[in-house]
């Protein structure tokens, strides 16, 4: 299939009406994979579980959801990383794996002052191993019940932080309020910076477009998402995680042949140009960065990192301002090496410094809904 006849099907409402109409449009979304979303809070009457239910919300690379939960009693739990759901192309040392778990651990602690309860959190209680994850536990989690212990304002964004990647409307400045907001929410051992205009905006849309551009030009880093990708309701209820391609137009695509992961995966197909001009469409409409970044990159640099992300994040949904990570220049592996020079000598001020995360801004021309979860019962057990 050409190009132009590609553009044309796409355009055309007449792909949707063929698959089966309105009745197929109404039917399409994943309401199991997204029940966590609703379910958070409701059904669990003890502290642990309650927070947890909140916690697995957290936004975590390619949404693998890399945690498994050991709950010890109802105030009591131990993290660990799923080691079958780590990212080796694209995150060879699972820095953005441990990074997703500073978001959930962030996300716990919110969750529980929200019932009363301050959360005792102790990273790698038996060491941990930088180079490579392993077996033992990333924190032990208790909680405390605190009287009077303020609730975080940031809870009231919990439900409605969603990640868009879809363009940005140019048209909308970010307020300098709006990024000073953001670079003073986290705590102080991971310092945020932000930009909104001028060259340095300018040089980080380049940037990350063109790092994402030379991801999906690595056939081994490009393939690690391809086999991630859940493409149509059936394949997303089974497989809440990954990177999803659903709603009643994908799939129609898909239904037609359209879209496969075959055609996404080859370059010369008119799905994968496509795909170059989204990234081309969502980098250079960003109308600000946020980034973080940490003296040295130890486990422990790692989750303060996610934890702050997890904050900025929410901060953000608190400004009705849209967010995306577009950490690709900063992965550790060899076709990267390039970008991730110019990005840390482009951001990262201090001998010793590293950039952790980096997330595009802007005003999104529409909501975007939540990801797909795996259900709270299915990442935990019990002792």
């Amino acid at each position: 299939m050409n190009r132009r006849k590609f553009l044309k099907i796409v355009g055309s409402s007449a792909v949707i009406v063929a698959a089966g109409g309105i009745g197929f449009v109404a039917t399409r979304t994943p309401s199991d994979a997204l029940e966590p979303w609703n379910a958070a809070g409701s059904q669990y009457s003890d502290p642990m579980r309650r927070a947890l239910s909140y916690a697995i919300l957290a936004p975590n690379p390619h949404n693998r959801q890399p945690w498994i939960i050991d709950i010890k009693s109802d105030t009591e739990a131990e993290l660990y990383c799923d080691l079958e759901r780590l990212l080796p192309a694209t995150d060879p040392f699972s820095r953005q794996i441990v990074i997703g778990l500073g978001c959930l651990l962030e996300l716990f602690s919110i969750s529980a002052a929200e019932q009363g309860y301050m959360a005792d959190i102790r990273y790698f209680p038996h060491g941990e191993n930088h180079d490579r994850l392993d077996q033992r536990p990333i924190a032990q989690l208790s909680l405390v019940k605190q009287d009077g212990l303020a609730p975080d304002p940031l809870f009231a964004h919990v439900l409605t932080r969603h990640t868009n990647r879809d363009p940005f409307d140019t048209e909308r400045i970010i307020d300098d309020g709006v990024l000073g907001r953001l670079r003073g929410v986290a705590a102080i051992s991971a310092l945020v910076g932000t930009t909104g205009d001028g060259k340095q905006l300018n040089d980080l849309r380049t940037l990350t477009r063109d790092a994402m551009v030379a991801e999906i030009m690595t056939p081994e880093a490009y393939q690690e998402s391809i086999d991630l990708m859940r493409i149509g309701r059936a394949e997303i209820e089974a497989n809440p995680d990954g990177i999803s391609l659903g709603g009643a137009f994908l799939e129609s695509l898909s239904i037609f042949g359209v879209l496969s992961r075959e055609s996404l995966a080859d370059p010369a197909s008119s799905s994968f140009q496509i795909g170059l001009d989204m990234i081309d469409a969502g980098a250079m409409s960003a109308m600000g960065f946020v980034w973080i970044t940490t003296q040295g990159s130890d486990r422990t640099a790692q989750i303060e990192a996610g934890r702050a992300y997890m904050r900025v994040a929410l901060q953000a949904a608190a400004d009705r301002l849209s967010m995306q990570p577009m950490s690709q220049a900063l992965q550790e592996y060899v076709e990267m090496a390039p970008y991730y020079k110019t990005v840390h000598d482009e951001l990262a001020k201090q001998p010793g410094e590293r950039l952790q995360m980096l997330a595009r801004l802007g005003f999104a021309k529409e909501d975007v809904g939540p990801a797909p979860r795996w259900a709270l019962e299915t990442r935990i057990r019990e002792s």
